[in-house]
């Protein structure tokens, strides 16, 4: 099926246009539609058409490695393999995706003499064993057997050379709607040739402008639908989100209703000596204003914390301490920037991917870097990171929650209380007074006074992690104690060494300032069960999510380069090596088997006929077949000697049934077998006197 006249040429032309190349695209459309007014053809044979295609895909190989190495991709490569990072595999893959966009570029180039070839042959078009391997497979195969070859016809390559120009004009670096346009020009004009012609010619072109409508009006939607969901910054490869501001937390104190956690697993543990701790801390705040806790420091008082080695990733967050516990954290930063879940004490940052990697005097460390980090986090007792108390916001209460305070205080008689007895009856009186709950219900009758945190404490004594923890920081704070509110998650599901958390597992709790040992402390004043009430809610297909959260967490592993890529290329290559091997020494021994097979006695069909004796027989009477002369006129002369003179239609019968048994696939039945061997039998009869032949 041709192309319309100037249709290839037209698009060599858009493609020249959309890629740069549009005096090389106005040179290929002449020479290609020059093939319509020169008449003068060549006739190209098989051979011909398979070395040009060979000598095309020669050109497209060269073509890859001269683009890699224009795009640097073996420097780019080599500093990855030597030090891999975000950085070096950014860097290689932007090599890879620049290789192949140019190559796909410039495929109307490397394909374009074979298209010619084409146009100025005498042949209607290719012959389609010489682009597939199948087809080259069964040929040669029945080459070897003795076979006449499968049917071939030849096939028309000039519309998969039009897709693959207009596929190579996609690869453009303007954003207007030229390419849009000019490809449904084109393609309007292919498809108005071969249109069908009981359809009216306004019926067909209605249908067209309909499409052409759709696609244009749907790429624009679902632009539109991208940027919309661009703005939200979504975490696509996570499936989780819920992570903390470092700068405020607005509480649940007060909602109406149940707490809708998420089964959903945000974090990944590996603990690498001995158990990991219970909480993982991501934020801590100072001041509460209604229902919000705030840390009041602005973003200028933050301290940018630089590798320990240039392009490392390796970072000191308390230099000089020892005695390390190692933890290996999983997490994802959603839209390139989240705080770091940490364990109390962690002094050191190990295998960590930052582009920038600060902390605030509250103790959080702010993570600018790929979509998801995996690294080792080192800590132990001691010092930490967070600023001592320094101000009056750690002993800061608001006015509204004094007197519910002071009502609790006097009731579980807490002043004049040590530190450590203090904190051990704030324990006992939330664990025997009050009980956890997700549910709040609503207040009819609420006094001028009355607040979240108050009802909590003189009424309801039912609550969540949020109610607890503000809880316990401002009844520390009215006893004197610096406290403050801090937030993130609690370990507690896993197996072995490995941990998961999921969104239902974010927690809140209180940091204590120890005077005598001038560090602060974790105190979580929610009664225990509380892990076990979010546990009962999980639902019965969590380990569906699951499953899908792993597969999504080792592909976002490889994207985001926190994988051993090196390790995946070998795990890629061993088994084609592995098959290579097989085919070299198995295939090879076996090919001499079968040779060995047929050296022992192994017979093609039809090589028992017995045409071959009367064949010898007549060689022995001095009338042997010279070489090239075909057997039918080699009977034809022998049927004119004295034995065989009256046996003409004997041997035309002999010859047929005899190149039947030899070359067709049906063979022959038993009866014609039999009279085979009848007919040779004859045959051999009238040589049997001592007479030769004349």
């Amino acid at each position: 099926m041709k192309t319309p006249p100037l249709l290839l040429g037209a698009t060599l032309v858009f493609w020249g246009w959309q890629s740069g190349f549009l005096e090389v695209g106005a040179l290929m459309a002449i020479v290609l539609e020059g093939s319509r007014v020169f008449k003068t053809r060549w006739d190209f044979t098989d051979q011909d058409f398979t070395r040009i295609w060979t000598f095309c895909s020669l050109l497209l190989l060269a073509s890859l490695v001269y683009a890699f190495s224009a795009n640097k991709g073996p420097s780019d490569f080599s500093e990855f393999f030597q030090n891999p990072s975000f950085i070096t595999q950014r860097n290689a893959g932007t090599a890879s995706a620049r290789t192949a966009a140019a190559t796909m570029r410039w495929l109307p180039m490397i394909f374009f003499l074979f298209i010619a070839a084409q146009a100025y042959s005498g042949r209607a078009g290719i012959p389609l064993e010489t682009v597939s391997l199948i087809l080259r497979r069964r040929w040669k195969k029945a080459r070897r057997l003795g076979l006449p070859p499968p049917a071939s016809k030849p096939v028309d390559v000039s519309y998969l050379y039009f897709a693959l120009c207009l596929f190579a004009a996609s690869i453009h670096a303007s954003e207007d709607g030229t390419f849009f346009w000019g490809l449904c020009a084109l393609v309007a004009w292919a498809l108005c040739v071969e249109r069908a012609r009981r359809f009216r010619l306004a019926v067909w072109a209605g249908a067209l402008a309909a499409a052409v409508a759709l696609g244009y009006f749907g790429q624009q939607g679902f632009g539109r639908l991208q940027h919309y969901f661009d703005s939200f910054n979504p975490q696509w490869f996570s499936s989780g989100s819920g992570r903390f501001d470092a700068t405020q937390n607005r509480t649940e104190l007060g909602r109406i209703g149940r707490l809708k956690a998420s089964g959903q697993i945000v974090l990944r543990l590996e603990a690498k000596t001995g158990y990991p701790p219970p909480l993982l801390r991501e934020a801590s705040y100072l001041a509460y204003e209604g229902q919000t806790w705030t840390a009041r420091f602005p973003e200028k008082d933050w301290t940018d914390i630089h590798s320990t080695e240039p392009n490392g990733s390796t970072y000191l967050l308390v230099p000089g301490k020892t005695n390390f516990s190692t933890l290996n954290i999983a997490c994802y930063l959603p839209g390139g920037k989240a705080l770091l879940p940490l364990p109390a004490g962690c002094a050191r940052l190990d295998n960590l991917l930052a582009i920038f990697l600060r902390r605030s005097p509250m103790g959080a460390v702010l993570d600018e870097g790929p979509g998801l980090v995996v690294f080792d986090a080192s800590y132990g007792p001691g010092a930490t990171i967070d600023a001592p108390p320094g101000t009056n916001d750690d002993l800061a209460v608001p006015d509204r929650e004094v007197n519910a305070l002071d009502q609790v205080i006097a009731q579980a008689h807490l002043r004049g209380l040590s530190q450590p007895h203090t904190l051990r009856a704030l324990s006992t009186l939330f664990a025997d007074k009050f009980t956890y709950s997700t549910w709040q219900p609503g207040e009819r009758h609420r006094g001028t006074n009355s607040t979240a945190l108050s009802r909590f404490l003189l009424r309801t004594h039912a609550g969540h992690c949020e109610y607890f923890a503000s809880a316990g920081v401002l009844l520390l704070r009215r006893l004197g104690i610096p406290a403050r509110y801090a937030v993130g998650y609690a370990v507690h599901e896993g197996v072995g060494s490995k941990y998961v958390v999921r969104l239902r597992d974010a927690h809140a709790w209180c940091l204590v300032w120890d005077e005598r040992a001038g560090i602060w402390r974790d105190f979580d004043p929610t009664p225990g069960v509380w892990v076990a009430a979010e546990s009962e809610r999980a639902s019965p297909l969590q380990w569906l999510s699951d499953f899908w959260s792993r597969v999504l967490f080792e592909f976002s592993r490889f994207r985001w380069g926190q994988s051993n890529l090196r390790q995946y290329l070998l795990w890629g290559v061993a088994p084609v090596l592995a098959i290579l091997l097989y085919q070299i020494v198995f295939r090879r021994r076996g090919s001499r088997r079968r040779l060995a097979a047929a050296d022992a006695g192994f017979t093609w069909p039809g090589l028992d006929s017995e045409f071959y004796q009367f064949e010898r027989k007549l060689a022995q009477r001095g009338f042997a077949r010279p070489p090239g002369e075909p057997l039918s006129e080699w009977l034809r002369r022998a049927a004119e000697t004295a034995p065989l003179a009256d046996l003409q239609s004997t041997l035309q019968d002999l010859l047929r049934l005899h190149y039947r048994y030899r070359f067709d696939p049906q063979g022959l039945s038993a009866a014609e077998r039999e009279a085979l061997r009848r007919q040779a039998r004859l045959c051999l009869a009238r040589l049997s006197p001592a007479t030769r032949s004349g």
